[in-house]
């Protein structure tokens, strides 16, 4: 799709979407128009010398990365990644999400082709701030975020930005499988599951990617791997969480009583977590609860984090296979509408459901590569 196109499509999209915010669809397609314009082929920006030795070695690594994504996983073959933005090294968008502060439940908007979502993304941050003082007026709770990168689903080719080279090796990666995954699968209406699944097989693929290129014992592949332990571990923690905070919210306390009960909660789950910490391997998740807690945060973390088990629970049904479990959920998608329940009765009501795996359904243990699978060598249940 040349440029000139898309910044059409995205106008007429803006313009012409009925039931939206048009000024908001406005602000998004410009912004998605001016980084589609302004991204050059990857080979041109190592020609040019613009980048540094490390910069120029982890863009290099693009190529290879999308590469088994689509040959090793499964996933969709696209020409997203064949360019690159180099214009700003700032993290492409602010996300702003909304909640109740008596109940665990997103506010979303509907958007044409995706559905309804469960947040707003900002190429500019004081217009973020202001949709917040909007949200929060209306007595909600509110949280702006930042997104590393983002999808468009395959509708415009997605570029790599200096962000993404400005990092580590492994989170590369993974946000590049991650956004891939979207591409390959996405479900209407069901943020949960299309951002759990991503977070899966970006980690995951990750780990089987470095292994292979990097081999086994390097630091990249070992910090892939750690980066999976300790999705477990914080995704068990998660769960704990909101699970007192859902027995809270449907209780018959008062909406004052219930406010100040969460935030008895809030406190007592942040020094929880400071226990937890220092069982972690990486810094993925460090910089959770240093901001106040509220339900939006809560809820956008959990949109990656909080059915991790699931999602690993099914893979290691699939044999490990991430290509065969895409193709489940696939398959699972066109016969139910809630994939997430749909996916959690078939783990409970398989006749060959062995006890490991069920063990498997909260955070278990190390993985490692054999013939192009993802295996757990052991399993060890944080559950309550």
């Amino acid at each position: 799709m040349t440029k000139k196109l898309a910044g059409w499509l995205l106008l007429i999209l803006a313009l012409f979407c009925p039931a939206c915010d048009v000024g908001y669809l406005f602000h998004a397609a410009m912004g998605q128009f001016r980084l589609i314009n302004a991204s050059i082929p990857i080979q041109e920006a190592l020609n040019s010398h613009a980048l540094t030795p490390a910069e120029a070695a982890r863009l290099r690594l693009v190529a290879r990365i999308t590469d088994f994504g689509e040959r090793e996983l499964g996933l969709r073959e696209t020409q997203n990644y064949e360019t690159v933005y180099l214009a700003s090294p700032n993290r492409p968008i602010y996300t702003i999400s909304a909640s109740p502060k008596d109940r665990l439940s997103r506010k979303t908007w509907w958007f044409p082709f995706v559905g309804y979502m469960p947040y707003l993304g900002f190429f500019d941050l004081e217009k973020a701030k202001k949709k917040r003082d909007e949200l929060v007026a209306q007595d909600l709770d509110v949280c702006i975020g930042v997104a590393d990168a983002y999808s468009t689903l395959g509708w415009f080719e997605d570029p790599v930005t200096l962000n993404l080279i400005q990092g580590s090796t492994p989170d590369l990666a993974e946000t590049i499988l991650h956004e891939m995954t979207h591409t390959t699968l996405y479900l209407k209406d069901q943020s949960a599951f299309n951002e759990g699944l991503a977070v899966l097989v970006g980690k995951v693929g990750a780990f089987l990617f470095l292994e292979q290129d990097f081999g086994p014992s390097h630091p990249f592949t070992q910090e892939a791997k750690a980066s999976i332990q300790d999705e477990r571990l914080f995704s068990s923690y998660l769960n704990l969480l909101m699970n007192e905070l859902e027995k809270l919210y449907v209780s018959s306390l008062s909406y004052e009583e219930k406010l100040t009960e969460r935030e008895m909660i809030f406190t007592k789950s942040k020094n929880t977590f400071y226990q937890l910490k220092r069982r972690l391997h990486t810094d993925r998740f460090t910089r959770f609860g240093q901001r106040s807690l509220n339900n939006a945060y809560i809820l956008s973390v959990a949109l990656y984090h909080r059915h991790f088990g699931l999602f690993e629970a099914v893979l290691t049904r699939k044999g490990g296979s991430i290509r065969e479990t895409l193709l489940f959920f696939k398959a699972l998608s066109r016969q139910n509408d809630d994939v997430l329940k749909s996916a959690e009765a078939w783990l409970e009501t398989s006749s060959t459901l062995t006890h490991e795996t069920r063990r498997m359904r909260s955070p278990a243990g190390l993985p490692h590569q054999k013939h192009g699978r993802y295996l757990c060598t052991s399993a060890v249940s944080t559950r309550p």
